[in-house]
């Protein structure tokens, strides 16, 4: 690795979901230059727009003011070529889905074209770190950024240390957290880190506790959030993150750690249903 850490100054994200959007969107108004990619045609464009259209009610509620949202924009671009993009960028960070196979094919490629100082981060939820390492030609600068959805507004950034993680790259990181205005979380390399590990074991109970009539999902939804203080219940915020997400760092974690992280039948049939909440308009909840 080189002697000095990199400067970083240019940020990659790749893939322009729900997570690669806001992290773009939150790199560019921390004054990177911010440069979103993503596979399938005319995605990252549509994902640019919607971050104007975030900008902009953010600048209505007064959180930022007109200039600001200007300057964001400006700093960000959409990439047609993804290696071009990768050679000239500090900080990449994937946002792809979450298959280990796939994230591991994309830290080869980025690993093949990128500049041996930038530093290659997964947003991955749950996926081991090491193992996406071991797939690049330096694995020591392969580092988790765990964000959280709706990535402007939720203040936590868990950065996964792994296995062969450089030092330095943790420093570097923490250090582009706080300019993110992230507070940071350092965890090592551990199935489902600390808070996917602590998440969804709460999820699966409460979807449990639905399968078993206990309780409706709006009532056990309201016990968590008026008898621990929690913004949102464990059901409502399965339907926000997509069930099918919550079902795969399951069965990721039920191979990794045991029968307690079993995924319910229910959560089975709802995927199987593509109830996968917000997303497709219906999960433990209506929209």
């Amino acid at each position: 690795m080189a002697s000095r850490e990199l400067d970083v100054q240019r940020v990659l994200v790749v893939g322009s979901g729900v997570m690669g959007s806001g992290i773009a969107q939150v790199a560019a108004r921390a004054g990177y230059r911010t440069e979103l990619f993503d596979v399938a045609p005319g995605a990252a464009q549509r994902a640019r727009e919607r971050i104007a259209e975030s900008l902009g009610r953010a600048v209505e509620k007064g959180r930022c003011i007109a200039s600001e949202r200007d300057e964001a924009l400006a700093r960000l671009s959409v990439a047609a070529d993804l290696d071009a993009a990768a050679a000239s960028a500090d900080l990449i960070i994937e946002a792809a889905p979450e298959d280990l196979q796939l994230k591991k094919d994309l830290f080869a490629r980025l690993s093949r074209v990128a500049r041996p100082e930038a530093i290659l981060a997964s947003n991955t939820s749950s996926l081991p770190i090491t193992a996406l390492a071991s797939a690049t030609r330096h694995p020591g600068r392969v580092i988790g950024l765990h964000f959280f959805n709706p990535v402007p507004a939720m203040k936590l950034l868990e950065i996964v240390q792994g296995e062969r993680t450089d030092g330095m790259v943790v420093t570097a990181c923490r250090a582009i957290g706080a300019r993110l205005g992230k507070e940071v979380v350092v965890v090592r390399d551990a199935p489902g880190f600390a808070t996917s590990r602590l998440g969804i074991a709460m999820a699966l109970e409460a979807i449990r506790m639905l399968e078993e009539g206990v309780a409706s999902a709006e009532e056990i939804d309201r016990a968590i959030e008026l008898g621990y203080g929690h913004p949102m219940g464990p059901l409502k915020l399965t339907d926000q993150v997509g069930l099918e997400v919550r079902l795969a760092i399951a069965e990721h974690l039920h191979s990794e750690l045991g029968e307690r992280f079993r995924p319910p039948q229910l959560l089975r049939r709802m995927v199987r249903a593509g109830k996968l909440g917000k997303k497709s308009g219906e999960g433990f909840y209506k929209y």
